[in-house]
């Protein structure tokens, strides 16, 4: 049996509200997005979680039908290249969207699948099918507004691929973990004022980070906007846990950083103390993905955040539990975050916070 599916991004502006979707057919496929992203992020994610989405079916030959060349190129031809230079491009620069690009390497794994390029915009049914609801997830953030997540995959595993968000931006565009200093105010309105404590990013500035191009201009490698790795980001800039700390010490020492606005706005550090699978519940009860949460705290990092540490109980070898009082403008609240162990690095599992009276 063969899978064929359509994938697909959309991004409004270009860095804007964006969107990605995959299509098999109206009780198959499924969608999300973030509130400020590019189309071919778009693009790949919507390949990344048509992977997991149908990881549960190893053996299926997977026809991906993609618009992007970017994409396709990507994935069947630079990506070994890029492996073996450390994840970087034969100028030395770091590979672009790497996050996400080393995601889908590891879903390759044993997979059989092959793409096939389709002309966007051009009437072919699937395709058509994918960019609408992408679309559709890129004009719900932003409007504010709740986004359709599709029905997914029939028997998908609950861990096969990141949940999408199904609901728009939290209180003031920011995801609860890190409270607002500023009222709320739309993505558009944030790009062209900026944020508290942040310059307003220049036309001319998003146009060099964001560069999306078109298939015509693909050479060898793309220059598109990246997640930067450790290496690239110079983590030794961060605060880093004394030698010897016990795992208490060390959640407790990468939460506080976490809170800082500097760090919270470094979409490549926040993406190391964040684990792929990372969810938050918010005080509205919105649910937030990783990706969702990077993409917002690039945008508005908000104030400072202090805390006072209440508890840290280890509840497994490689699991701890970490409760606190946050304090920042918005006021207090009580927080509770679950970190694991990924590998060697300990990251945010998950959290959820309640504002105290």
């Amino acid at each position: 049996m063969t899978i064929t599916a359509a994938a697909d991004g959309s991004a409004l502006g270009n860095p804007g509200p964006a969107g990605w979707a995959w299509y098999v057919n109206d009780d198959c496929w499924r969608a999300g997005g973030w509130p400020h992203g590019t189309n071919n992020q778009g693009e790949l994610m919507a390949v990344l979680d048509l992977f997991r989405s149908t990881a549960h079916l190893p053996d299926e030959d997977l026809h991906i039908l993609c618009d992007s060349q970017y994409v396709i190129n990507s994935v069947t031809k630079w990506m070994p290249g890029w492996k073996r230079k450390g994840w970087r491009k034969a100028d030395g620069k770091p590979v672009l969207n790497v996050d996400i690009l080393k995601d889908i390497d590891r879903e390759l794994a044993g997979r059989k699948y092959r793409f096939e390029w389709v002309k966007g915009h051009a009437g072919h049914e699937l395709n058509e099918a994918a960019d609408e609801r992408a679309r559709a997830v890129a004009i719900a953030y932003q409007q504010g507004v709740a986004a359709r997540s599709g029905p997914g995959f029939p028997d998908a595993e609950p861990a096969a691929g990141r949940r999408p968000v199904k609901e728009g931006r939290g209180e003031g565009g920011i995801p609860p973990l890190f409270e607002p200093d500023t009222p709320a105010r739309g993505a558009a309105e944030t790009l062209a004022r900026g944020t508290a404590g942040t310059p307003a990013r220049s036309e001319a500035a998003d146009q060099v980070r964001f560069e999306s191009g078109t298939p015509a201009l693909f050479g060898d490698e793309p220059d598109l906007f990246s997640e930067l790795s450790a290496g690239d980001l110079g983590v030794e800039e961060f605060s880093q846990p004394p030698a010897g700390a016990t795992p208490e010490q060390i959640v407790e020492a990468f939460e506080r950083e976490l809170l800082r606005p500097d760090v919270r706005s470094d979409i490549g550090r926040t993406g190391q103390l964040l684990h792929p699978d990372f969810t938050e519940i918010g005080t509205a009860g919105r649910l937030w993905t990783r990706d969702a949460m990077m993409m917002s705290l690039e945008e508005s990092p908000a104030g400072p955040v202090d805390l006072d540490v209440l508890s840290a109980d280890r509840i497994g070898t490689d699991t701890v539990l970490l409760t606190y009082r946050s304090y920042s403008r918005a006021g207090s609240a009580l927080r509770s975050s679950l970190w694991v162990l990924d590998g060697e690095q300990w990251r945010l599992r998950f959290h959820q916070g309640t504002p105290e009276a």
